[in-house]
């Protein structure tokens, strides 16, 4: 593609944010990054990217002391390098894959750190019953048990995009587009997206 393409998707967990942005990325011929952030990240930080990995979209509330500045931020202790730190270095990755050509970002609070730049900026979103279907499928677990790991993991995203971009997750006018995923299904859901992000000029 000649234009430069960037695409941020914000997602409650299991409204299917993920299968959205594949379908996206078939159709447009441009790469997705979600682990692939972490991997990258911890290679360039010299910090293994299964730490990333355990802290994914994660705030760390015993490292309290580092962030408020104990002066051990950083430190070669690699648990006690504090969330500020590690987001910094996520967001470093994050703007230096935007800068160099077209992506897809999923999550990890793209849509701030890019905020600057030309994005197409998207929040994925499904009724309870529709996620808590989806996640009881996918993970072979009892709807009830669905319904908890959901609260839990949107409360991690939510208070990991709050606290490092002082907005509100899922809040409409941080993004350009919120669409409910189970009225149009994924693959009408990432044809919406892409016909939305041509007629604002930015696909």
């Amino acid at each position: 593609m000649e234009r430069h393409v960037i695409i941020n998707i914000g997602r409650q967990y299991g409204s299917g944010g993920k299968a959205v942005a594949e379908r996206i990325s078939a159709a447009l011929g441009i790469p997705v990054y979600d682990k692939e952030l972490l991997t990258r990240a911890g290679k360039e930080s010299g910090y293994g990217p299964e730490f990333f990995s355990r802290r994914d979209e994660k705030r760390s509330f015993l490292n309290l002391g580092a962030i408020f500045g104990s002066g051990r931020e950083g430190n070669v202790d690699q648990n006690y390098l504090s969330d500020s730190k590690l987001f910094q270095i996520q967001s470093e990755v994050i703007r230096d894959i935007a800068a160099k050509g077209s992506a897809i970002f999923i999550g990890r609070a793209s849509d701030y750190i890019l905020r600057d730049m030309d994005c197409l900026d998207v929040f994925i979103c499904a009724p309870l019953e529709a996620r808590q279907a989806r996640i009881a499928q996918r993970r072979g677990v009892s709807p009830d048990e669905a319904a908890a790991e959901i609260a839990r993991m949107d409360k991690t995203r939510r208070e990991f995009y709050n606290f490092f971009t002082f907005r509100n997750w899922g809040e409409a006018a941080n993004y350009d587009l919120c669409i409910d995923s189970s009225v149009l299904g994924i693959e009408k859901t990432a044809e919406f997206i892409i016909a939305f992000g041509r007629s604002k000029g930015l696909i």
